[in-house]
């Protein structure tokens, strides 16, 4: 498989900012991120795929003449635990589709939930879960998407599937799933569990141990501070927040130590193109040695 060569921060989506310059069009977004200093975008199918093939195409060479990188959110409906076969059938395709369209993009990477526990029990649904992502291996493969990287999410609520450790078991499925980690997710469901350079480098370094050093160096980052509760995740929020976390510049400094380069995406709330850019400025100006040396 291609391999991203070099750590990529950018938004999920248009953020306030990108309308406010006056811009309507995702294809303008290309060169508003370029100008910005970014290194990639992520297109969102959270409500469904209402797009056409044409348009999709055009969006992908406004980014490839940009030379940032595109990647895609598969619908928010996905749910590999539910347990009637029909609806599986549609999750199996939400991610397909969006692959297709992805394709459409030149992307590499299509980044979906993968289930909600619903009434059964926590080990059931991941186990059916597990299953269902089997089959989806198989129709990633006959249907020559391959080449792709397939991102299972990590999910904020406690009523989801998608703890750290459960997304990291579903990539040992097979190759073309690559971890996509959301520490705001995991901040969230864990009660403000991320702090220090340590609580992320511990959760960092289980992921090398189970998959490998070079499945893990490029793997899919998303990132904002979210507002959470008993349950979990409540909302996302921008960087301005000061009561909930987590903070930045401590991933930044264990991915620095860990020599690892993901593809980081914003989803903060209006403010994922500036908070983007944060996340680059911090990235670029924090200590190697701190913790360490």
């Amino acid at each position: 498989m291609e391999k991203v060569q070099l750590i990529k921060f950018g938004p999920s989506g248009n953020g306030e900012g990108f309308y406010a310059a006056g811009n309507k069009h995702t294809e303008e977004a290309a060169e508003y991120c370029k100008n910005l200093g970014l290194d990639c975008f992520e297109y969102s199918f959270g409500r469904g795929i209402m797009l056409s093939e044409g348009k999709a195409v055009a969006i992908g060479q406004a980014f490839k003449e940009a030379g940032l990188e595109l990647s895609v959110h598969a619908p928010y409906f996905i749910n590999f635990a539910n347990p009637d076969d029909e609806a599986a059938q549609k999750s199996f395709n939400y991610v397909l589709n969006s692959a297709k369209f992805l394709k459409h993009f030149g992307g590499k990477r299509v980044v979906f939930h993968p289930a909600a526990q619903g009434k059964a029990a926590r080990g059931d649904a991941v186990k059916l879960t597990e299953d269902r992502l089997k089959v989806l291996r198989d129709y990633i493969y006959l249907n020559g998407f391959e080449d792709l990287f397939f991102c299972p999410e990590t999910m904020g609520k406690l009523a989801q599937i998608g703890t750290l450790e459960e997304v990291v078991n579903f990539c040992k499925i097979d190759k073309v799933f690559l971890p996509a980690i959301d520490f705001g997710h995991i901040n969230a469901r864990e009660g403000g569990s991320l702090k220090k350079v340590e609580d992320y480098k511990s959760r960092l370094e289980f992921m090398i141990s189970e998959l490998g050093y070079e499945r893990v160096k490029h793997f899919h980052v998303h990132f904002s501070k979210i507002m959470y509760g008993g349950k979990g995740e409540i909302k996302h929020l921008t960087f301005e927040d000061t009561d909930y976390g987590p903070e930045f510049e401590p991933l930044a400094i264990a991915l620095k130590q860990l020599k690892l380069e993901p593809y980081i995406v914003s989803e903060s709330a209006g403010t994922q193109d500036k908070d983007a850019l944060e996340m680059k400025r911090i990235y670029g100006s924090v200590d190697i040695c701190k913790n360490i040396c």
